[in-house]
């Protein structure tokens, strides 16, 4: 069977989405149910189902969402509704749309590695400070259950 030539094909975008912190790394699967979940509660299952929604892939700090053109602005709305995922909390924040998925690797800033190792003491509990962009410092509480995770600037560091 021959490809179809490109006239006949469908048009396609590509969504590059930032995750907040930082330093999760989002399981494509997982993005993926969580981003159709939150389009069916905006959209209903139609309209979800005209989007064509995809994750193409999950890199460190970022997603590449795929969707039909003319689609873009209700997959990006959809992901704006996003708060967790697998139990932790999450944000999408788009970051450009583009027709190829080439263009949006290139728009893909490396993001530093977090700083392990400091623990800090806060209400009796030792938490693990991450410290990943500018002025923004996340704590992370690890316990055998589940973790906390708390969020603070640098000036709420210099008080503890």
């Amino acid at each position: 069977m021959k490809p179809r030539p490109p006239t006949l094909r469908d048009r396609r975008r590509y969504v590059l989405a930032a995750c907040a912190p930082e330093y999760r790394e989002p399981d494509p699967k997982t993005l993926y149910y969580t981003v159709l979940d939150a389009a069916t509660a905006l959209y209903g299952d139609a309209a979800t189902a005209a989007m064509q929604i995809s994750v193409m892939a999950g890199v460190r700090g970022y997603a590449i969402l795929r969707c039909r053109r003319g689609e873009e602005w209700r997959m990006i709305t959809a992901c704006a509704t996003v708060t967790s995922l697998n139990g932790s909390r999450i944000a999408l924040h788009p970051v450009a749309v583009s027709g190829t998925m080439h263009a949006l690797r290139r728009r893909i800033r490396s993001i530093p590695e977090p700083s392990d190792g400091e623990e800090v003491m806060l209400e009796g509990e030792p938490y693990c400070v991450r410290q990943c962009s500018g002025q923004n410092i996340d704590l992370i509480k690890k316990s055998i259950k589940n973790q906390k995770t708390l969020y603070f600037t640098q000036k709420d560091r210099e008080e503890f």
